[in-house]
């Protein structure tokens, strides 16, 4: 059986933790973020866990990730 090819665009934003988990930075923080306060951009800043029901899609695209 061949290869699977690994979906370029997911590898570039979501990382395995040690514990099989995904993580990906969060959303809203590009542009616009003068009138957002600083609370919310300070935990914009930390990257998030992929929810379980997002999981599966996410693992079918980094098939060695």
């Amino acid at each position: 059986m061949p290869k699977m090819k690994t979906h370029r665009g997911a590898a570039k934003r979501f990382r395995r933790t040690a514990r099989g988990l995904y993580k990906h930075r969060k959303s809203n923080r590009g542009h616009l973020n003068e009138k957002k306060t600083a609370k919310r951009l300070r935990q914009l800043r930390k990257p998030a866990i992929v929810k379980p029901a997002d999981a599966r899609t996410v693992r079918r695209l980094l098939p060695y990730g």
